[in-house]
């Protein structure tokens, strides 16, 4: 397709395939698969703040205003990257038995996307998904909700908090990963606070530390089962 759309958001039709008119002029040097690519290269090993068209251009050899062949703005250039960076849902999700496991496999698949690319928390939400991986995402949640009776509107509406889920785990996960303060060890923290959380009177805290030993993963597992806990509770309202 050659046609070049007006007036849609930066990046939606470079996306879908659409390229713009090409103009009279030298034939082009790059690609904008090439430009995308090393985008994410840019990202994996520097973060997200390394994705820009100038750094971009001196990679590739060329001037920044050269990029403006390819691609519009830097805007248009994060929604390019991200949506090849996501790539599509994993197939084993539609394939999980029930609604249940299918939206937990879900939900961690966008985990360990997170964990493999956690610059893409850093990319700025515009809106709601309109490039086809991205879709891709959303369209096998909504089939995964689908057996349970939902509304499309109900069922969107659980997408979006599972999805929430997933950002806000795998941003804990990240900000733990990268301090930089050394590890903490749990027995000698436990050692310090005990004595003193006692003579304050904080006694639900005391059998906390005394009785129960947490890790990051059982919190991803505990926060995800309450919230199909309150699905299943809606499902259990919503239909006869």
């Amino acid at each position: 397709m050659s046609d070049e759309p007006a007036q849609l958001p930066p990046g939606l039709a470079l996306s879908w395939g659409v390229q713009p008119v090409q103009r009279r002029g030298p034939k082009p040097a790059l690609t904008v698969e090439q430009i995308v690519a090393t985008g994410i290269e840019f990202g994996d090993s520097q973060g997200f703040e390394a994705i820009s068209l100038q750094r971009i251009a001196a990679h590739l050899g060329v001037t920044t205003n050269a990029m403006y062949r390819y691609v519009s703005s830097k805007d248009e250039l994060i929604v390019l990257v991200a949506e090849k960076a996501w790539g599509r849902a994993p197939e084993y999700i539609a394939a999980a038995p029930g609604w249940r496991a299918g939206a937990a496999a879900w939900v961690k698949a966008q985990v360990d996307r997170y964990a493999e690319r956690p610059w893409l928390l850093d990319v700025p939400i515009r809106g709601a998904p309109m490039t086809p991986n991205l879709l891709h995402w959303t369209e096998t949640i909504l089939r995964v909700m689908t057996p349970t009776g939902l509304s499309q509107h109900d069922a969107l509406g659980c997408a979006v908090l599972l999805d929430g889920s997933a950002r806000t785990y795998a941003n804990l996960a990240r900000q733990l990963a990268a301090s930089d303060q050394a590890p903490v060890e749990s027995a000698a923290v436990s050692a310090f606070l005990l004595p003193r959380l006692q003579s304050a009177g904080y006694d639900q805290l005391v059998a906390l530390y005394t009785n129960h030993q947490d890790t990051l993963d059982d919190d991803l597992d505990f926060g995800l089962d309450r919230i199909l806990d309150g699905i299943q509770a809606l499902i259990d309202r919503r239909t006869p």
